[in-house]
């Protein structure tokens, strides 16, 4: 009786079949579950959340606590405790910070453990706290014992 439909062969030709047709699955499974996307998006809806609080410490737990974190804009920042501080010398205020929303999110795995995003950021506040804000960044993303970090911001 054949182990596969239409298959005619021992025992072990028919073993060696079934390995062949799953070998393709096997191999293609680890990456479906590695898939960074879904944790990803949990580490900016998380900075979202922080920020829309008033909470800059608790937004910077998205970047890695590392001297190497970079931030590009009109100029570079390196180290985690360096960008912590432009972010709370340029929003000293609940009201400066406004309400953030990120949008049109792209979420590109680089291999196992880095990815990068790019996305649009929108500042949602009064004229006298600063004006709308909004614009465009990209995100390079660490996997690392803590999870997933971002190592490199350029926002524009």
């Amino acid at each position: 009786m054949p182990c596969v439909p239409g298959f005619r062969g021992g025992p072990q030709d028919c073993t060696l079949n079934l390995m062949t047709r799953l070998l393709p699955l096997l191999l293609v499974l680890p990456l479906l579950a590695a898939s960074p996307e879904q944790p990803i998006r949990q580490v900016l809806d998380d900075q979202v959340a922080a920020w829309n609080r008033g909470d800059i410490p608790g937004f910077m737990e998205g970047y890695d606590k590392s001297e190497s974190t970079t931030f590009v804009s009109a100029t570079i920042t390196k180290g985690h405790a360096q960008v912590l501080a432009s972010y709370l010398k340029r929003y000293p205020t609940r009201e400066n910070m406004g309400t953030l929303k990120f949008t049109g999110l792209e979420i590109r795995p680089l291999g196992p453990d880095y990815a990068s995003v790019i996305g649009r950021f929108h500042l949602d506040r009064s004229a006298q706290a600063g004006g709308e804000a909004s614009g465009i960044f990209t995100l390079l993303f660490h996997r690392s014992s803590q999870g997933w970090k971002i190592i490199l911001d350029h926002t524009s």
